[in-house]
């Protein structure tokens, strides 16, 4: 990575945080995107403290117009791009029956709208430089979860949509991958919207016990080296993959569990 343009979204906390110090320790040239200045201002000091190079870019990954200027500004600083991260992502906590409409779009805006629009633009220098785009998925890319509907719909498309771009780009050199993390101590279950759509400002799991952000970062810094297609992490993630092709209908019913034994669960 040393000297190459690294792209991130929704790099002010969680695993966009996390990337952002693991790439820098690999010498990699940052641009930092996300919704908050203040979150990017700190984190963009604490890098340049250590002697990366980064810019930060306020971003909202919903607005295309915002996504073409973070490209264009990474361009113009650095002149060159060989790693795009879409990151920046939000969940959701509420029944289908239950939910603004609203949430929905706003899931499919965010998670999956946001990786169009960056990629997009960003294509035709990751294609010069044959580098990397990476998409931050989760199980609930493969395995439809309850109360997430948006989430899970989000996840989908993402992995829809890098699945058909790495089979159009097979012979440009282009490097097109996903990584399915389990749950991860990150924000995202703070800021994960409710049925009306407003921040719900908790988190139902006990946040100590999920994987840390930096052994995803470390997978996500991994899986650009060695230009990997697909990598689930966790023995749970694999065997939820290999099972829900196999027992569909005992998956559906353990994760119906799981989630009902939350906390403050929809299914209460």
């Amino acid at each position: 990575m040393q000297g190459k343009t690294v792209i991130i979204t929704g790099a002010s906390s969680g695993i966009g945080e996390a990337c952002a110090h693991a790439f820098a320790n690999e010498g990699a040239k940052l641009v930092l995107a996300a919704r908050s200045a203040d979150k990017l201002r700190s984190l963009e000091n604490a890098l340049l403290a250590q002697g990366t190079e980064v810019l930060t870019v306020v971003c909202d990954v919903r607005k295309e117009e915002d996504c073409k200027n973070l490209i264009s500004s990474a361009l113009s600083y650095f002149g060159n791009i060989h790693v795009l991260i879409n990151n920046a992502g939000i969940s959701m906590r509420a029944l289908f029956k239950d939910a603004d409409l609203a949430v929905m779009e706003a899931l499919m805006q965010t998670n999956f709208w946001g990786a169009v629009y960056c990629t997009k633009y960003a294509l035709p220098h990751l294609i010069s430089t044959k580098g990397s785009v990476i998409g931050v998925n989760s199980w609930a890319g493969f395995t439809g979860l309850p109360a997430r509907t948006g989430y899970t719909a989000s996840k989908f498309a993402l992995l829809g949509f890098l699945e058909a771009l790495r089979v159009e780009n097979l012979k440009t050199g282009l490097h097109v991958g996903s990584i399915f993390p389990g749950y991860t101590t990150s924000n995202i279950r703070n800021t994960a919207l409710n049925a009306k759509g407003e921040t719900q400002n908790e988190s139902p799991l006990e946040e100590k016990k999920l994987m840390p952000a930096a052994e995803v970062a470390a997978e996500i810094l991994a899986m650009c080296k060695h230009r990997r297609k697909y990598h689930i992490l966790t023995f749970t993630g694999k065997l939820m993959y290999w099972v829900n092709k196999l027992f569909p209908n005992y998956v559906d019913r353990k994760v119906y569990d799981v989630i009902a034994k939350e906390k403050d669960s929809p299914f209460h």
